[in-house]
């Protein structure tokens, strides 16, 4: 935060911290218990690096912390409305026509098998098969930030399959197995639903996928999505339709198209690549959308690591025209939502839910989507308050 000096940036930070914990009053039909989830809230965002049931305890004042598991597990509360408390808070005041919605998913490691959706299963947190749970999220990126809007549990076929488990572990009846793409599908149609302005969905190779893409294009949004080497895509040339593999395409592109081009500011400053790009195709509008009108463009966007060569393959969707710098840039968004990640789960506790049942995974990683928000929105207006500009006393003294 550059724009506002310490002094204003703490009034931010308590006037937001007591607007976020009015966000919650109405989840409640008890003011105590609104109290208590309000320092949850605050515990998230305090110093302790374990966001424990005790840590949080002992920081809100609490002899035990029954009351902060309370409001995890025997609690009478809809994450799913808290979810859309924060949709909502963080479109107001991070919303943009052109921002990009960014879809990935992130794990939690386990012990046991008690956790609700606990499986071996592959997670890039750790980089490979293990026993966790996955969280698929979307991330709303736009130029005054990102923030997590919406989250939901996998529940692994192993899961899906065995009642008792599933009753075991309070997961509603109507919950049944959903691939990652189509939890991914729900989500996007949710935020159409609720009027969240995007124009844009990234996402990995686990989710670019025909599902996607089908509602995507009827929504009228564009999209950048990962593929595989081995996808085949269908293109229309001179010599009439064909298709070829994602690695094909690549193999036989000329030195002369490729281009070096940074996909946003990193840690360490540009995130530089190698970029090229393949047009597949032109659709008018009105195919998928019937009210629209005008070309939009199927294309291949491939990039290739400086340091090593290695491809990377992103299908694209976008109004016909749209520049290759804009499509780097739009698939370099998906960085803010594995940043999220990292602040989430080291600074807000993001993997320190104790609890093992559905309520109590969505319920945790709504408050911390909450807490992440707030943060957010705290460094937008902390970035757009001018500081006050003070003469140096030497100069002061020359005038006089």
């Amino acid at each position: 935060m550059t724009g506002a000096s310490i002094e204003t940036t703490g009034k931010l930070w308590r006037s937001s911290l007591e607007e976020a914990k009015g966000l919650l009053r109405p989840l409640f039909t008890q003011a105590r218990v609104a109290l208590s989830a309000g320092l949850f809230l605050e515990g998230l965002l305090g110093p302790e690096r374990r966001k424990t049931g005790w840590m949080r305890a002992e920081a809100a004042g609490d002899p035990g912390p029954w009351r902060q598991q309370a409001i995890l597990g025997r609690g009478n509360w809809d994450a799913d409305a808290l979810r859309d408390v924060v949709r909502d808070y963080v479109v107001e005041r991070l919303g943009h026509a052109d921002a990009v919605v960014v879809i990935d998913e992130t794990g939690f490691l386990k012990q046991g098998r008690s956790s609700c959706g606990v499986a071996r299963q592959y997670t890039g947190s750790a980089g490979k098969i293990t026993n966790c749970q996955v969280g698929v999220f979307a991330a709303y990126v736009s130029c005054r930030g990102h923030a997590f809007v919406d989250r939901a549990l996998y529940l692994p076929q192993i899961w899906t399959e065995d009642r008792a488990r599933l009753a075991a572990a309070h997961v509603p009846e109507d919950v049944a197995f959903a691939t990652k793409p189509a939890i991914a599908v729900a989500m996007i149609k949710r935020m159409i639903a609720a009027g969240v302005p995007f124009g844009w969905v990234s996402a990995d190779s686990v989710y670019g996928v025909y599902a996607l893409e089908k509602a995507l294009r009827h929504a009228g949004k564009a999209y950048v999505l990962g593929v595989t080497s081995a996808h085949r895509c269908a293109s229309w040339r001179h010599e009439g339709r064909g298709v070829e593999t994602a690695k094909d395409i690549a193999d036989a592109l000329p030195a002369s198209a490729w281009r070096r081009l940074s996909a946003g500011e990193g840690t360490k400053g540009p995130r530089l690549h190698d970029w090229a790009y393949r047009k597949l195709g032109d659709v008018d509008a009105s195919e998928y959308v019937p009210d629209r009108t005008g070309l939009w463009t199927r294309g291949l966007l491939i990039r290739r690591t400086i340091a090593d060569g290695e491809l990377a393959f992103f299908l694209t969707w976008s109004p016909a025209g749209t520049r290759l710098k804009t499509l780097v840039a739009v698939e370099g968004h998906r960085w803010a939502i594995e940043d999220g990640f990292e602040t989430a789960k080291n600074e807000l506790g993001l993997d320190h839910n104790e609890t093992r049942s559905w309520h109590g995974w969505h319920r945790h990683v709504s408050l911390v989507m909450l807490a992440f928000a707030m943060l957010a929105a705290v460094r937008d207006r902390a970035n757009a308050t001018p500081r006050k500009k003070t003469r140096p006393k030497q100069e002061s003294t020359r005038r006089r």
